[in-house]
């Protein structure tokens, strides 16, 4: 793999990931004023985000066209990822010193790498740069 390529995709997907995080939190709190419980709220929060960052991600990190196909697997793993911050969150959280926010900041990150490599090694692999 070309490590330039590969820097270059992980700044991208950097911004993408934050432009979604926006995403994320917006519809949470707009779901959350519309009298939502938290947990249906933060579902729909992480579904539309999650639109939004695939679509970010196809064609500003990646270059590829989107379908139907390739969501699927990006939600898959942005599925496995959301898994993987919360047990790791709630692992840090209350078994080590961390209080819970830089639990999650920590999580944050060891999930963004893990999608990260999800993605272009698998949901997006082969795509032209």
């Amino acid at each position: 793999m070309n490590f330039a390529r590969l820097r270059r995709q992980g700044s991208r997907y950097l911004l993408t990931g934050s432009a979604s995080a926006v995403v994320d939190i917006g519809v949470f709190t707009l779901g959350l004023t519309a009298g939502l419980p938290i947990i249906p709220a933060a579902t729909l929060s992480f579904l539309v985000a999650t639109v939004a960052n695939y679509l970010l991600t196809s064609r500003f990190v990646f270059h590829r066209e989107t379908s139907l196909r390739r969501y699927l697997m990006f939600l898959a793993a942005a599925s496995v990822g959301l898994v993987i911050n919360v047990a790791l969150t709630a692992y840090l959280a209350g078994h080590t010193p961390l209080p819970p926010v830089a639990a999650k900041v920590v999580s944050i990150g060891i999930t963004f790498v893990f999608n990260f490599a999800v993605n272009a090694l698998l949901v997006f692999r082969h795509a032209p740069e």
